[in-house]
């Protein structure tokens, strides 16, 4: 579902949720019964939840200027058993 907004002359601008593709360019308003004109803007990734936006800032800022590494990550830890004897089974 996509979000597209509509301006009406007399109530001014709103918001109506509809399938990709199948928003008309004339839509009665739910305020007044008046036409509204639809209002074609940008996306709207300002409304972004921080996370996703401190995220694609990060991302944005990695592209100009990787961090550099001075050696390779730590591998996985084994687990120690839970139990002493455990410990001296033989691997799979």
């Amino acid at each position: 579902m996509a979000q597209y907004e509509f301006s009406c002359p007399r109530c001014g601008r709103f918001e109506v949720r509809m399938p990709m593709g199948s928003a008309p360019d004339i839509r009665v308003c739910p305020g007044c019964a008046g036409t509204a004109s639809r209002v074609y803007s940008t996306l709207g990734l300002n409304r972004s939840p921080g996370v996703v936006g401190a995220f694609r800032e990060r991302e944005d800022r990695s592209g100009d200027s990787p961090p550099v590494v001075s050696r390779l990550p730590a591998g996985r830890r084994r687990r120690s058993p839970s139990h002493p004897a455990l410990g001296r089974r033989p691997r799979p």
